[in-house]
C-alpha cells in the first residue's frame, strides 16, 4: 500500500503543479493532508475506496484536535480534489463520497508573459537534438493554449501539417481541433525530420519522446519550460501554464471574441475563460481615460 499511496500522490502533485498551477507551498501542503489520511485509513485497515462519510467525519474530528478551522478547510479541498482526480485517472471506479463539498482551491489570477518575453522564452533552445524538441513544444502550447498535459498525450497523427490544425483530447476525453501557426508547424516539421526518434520498426505513437523514446510525462514538460525560462532570463514567475495563459490574454488583447477564446482553450464554462479579461486591468484603464469623453 505505501508504494501505491506513494506513487498517486505523487502523479497528483503533479497534476496540481502543471494543471492548476499551485504553488510549491501549497502542493506540499496538500501532500502532508493526504499523509494523514493515509496514515489514518492504514490504521483502520482500510484502502481509500472504502472511505465512508462516517470515516470521513471521524478523521476530521481527529485533524481538529491539531488543526485549525482553516487548515481543516484546506484538508477537505486536498482530500476532495484528489478523490476526483483518483475518478478521473481510472484509479478509483466511483467516488466514495459523491456528496462531498470542497472549498476552492486557493488559485490567483495568474500571471502572462508579454509578447516579447514569449519570443525570449521560444528562441531560449539551442540547435541540439533536445532543443529541437523543446522548441517545437513550447511553440504548439503558446500557438495552441493547449494544456501541458495535453501537449504530453499528443499522438504524432494528431498533428494535420497540411492544414496546420491539430486534434486534442482534453479533460472528460473531450476532444476539439485547434489551428496553429506556420512558427508553430516549422517547428514541429524540423522536430519531425531531424530529431524523431523510432523504436524498432514502429514510430512510436507519442509526437514528444525522451531520450529514451518513451512518451513525455506533463513533469518532463514543465522542465523544458523552467529551463528555457532560466535561458531567456525571464525574471518572472514561470509556471507550466504560462505559455496557454500569455496564449488566452494575447487573444483576448487583440481583439478575440471571448467564446472563441474559450472554444480553444476547451473550457466548458465561459466563467473559466473570463479570468482573461481581468488580467490586465492598468491596460483597460488606460484605454478608457485615452478614448473615453469623460474619463
Amino acid at each position: 500500500m505505501p508504494t501505491t499511496k506513494n506513487s498517486e500522490i505523487e502523479k497528483f502533485s503533479g497534476y496540481l503543479l502543471t494543471e492548476r498551477g499551485l504553488s510549491k507551498n501549497t502542493v506540499m501542503a496538500y501532500r502532508r493532508d493526504l499523509d494523514k489520511l493515509y496514515a489514518f485509513l492504514e490504521k483502520k485497515k482500510i484502502k481509500i475506496s472504502g472511505l465512508t462519510y462516517p470515516l470521513f467525519t471521524s478523521f476530521l474530528m481527529e485533524m481538529r484536535r491539531t488543526l485549525s478551522a482553516a487548515s481543516c478547510a484546506r484538508t477537505m479541498a486536498a482530500i476532495s480534489t484528489f478523490l476526483k482526480f483518483q475518478l478521473q485517472e481510472g484509479v478509483l471506479k466511483e467516488h466514495p463520497l459523491p456528496d462531498l463539498e470542497s472549498p476552492r482551491l486557493e488559485k490567483n489570477l495568474p500571471e502572462v508573459l508579454s509578447a516579447k518575453e514569449v519570443e525570449a522564452l521560444l528562441s531560449a533552445s539551442d540547435d541540439s537534438p533536445a532543443g529541437i524538441r523543446d522548441r517545437a513544444i513550447l511553440e504548439l502550447l503558446y500557438a495552441t493554449g493547449m494544456r501541458v498535459s495535453e501537449l504530453a498525450g499528443l499522438k504524432t497523427e494528431d498533428v494535420n501539417l497540411d492544414e496546420n490544425i491539430l486534434r486534442v483530447k482534453g479533460k472528460g476525453n473531450k476532444e476539439r481541433l485547434i489551428p496553429f501557426g506556420e512558427p508553430a508547424a516549422q517547428s514541429v516539421r524540423k522536430y519531425l525530420d531531424v530529431v524523431r526518434p523510432f523504436q524498432g520498426r514502429q514510430p512510436v505513437p507519442s509526437l514528444f519522446l525522451s531520450r529514451q523514446k518513451k512518451p513525455l510525462s506533463r513533469q518532463s514538460v514543465w522542465k523544458v519550460i523552467r529551463k528555457a525560462a532560466l535561458t531567456a532570463g525571464l525574471s518572472k514567475n514561470i509556471y507550466p501554464h504560462i505559455l496557454r495563459h500569455s496564449f488566452a490574454t494575447h487573444l483576448l488583447e487583440a481583439g478575440a471574441g471571448i467564446r472563441i477564446v474559450q472554444e480553444l482553450l476547451g473550457h466548458q464554462s465561459l466563467a473559466t475563460t473570463q479570468i482573461y479579461t481581468h488580467l490586465d486591468r492598468s491596460r483597460l484603464k488606460e484605454i478608457h481615460t485615452k478614448y473615453h469623453p469623460r474619463p
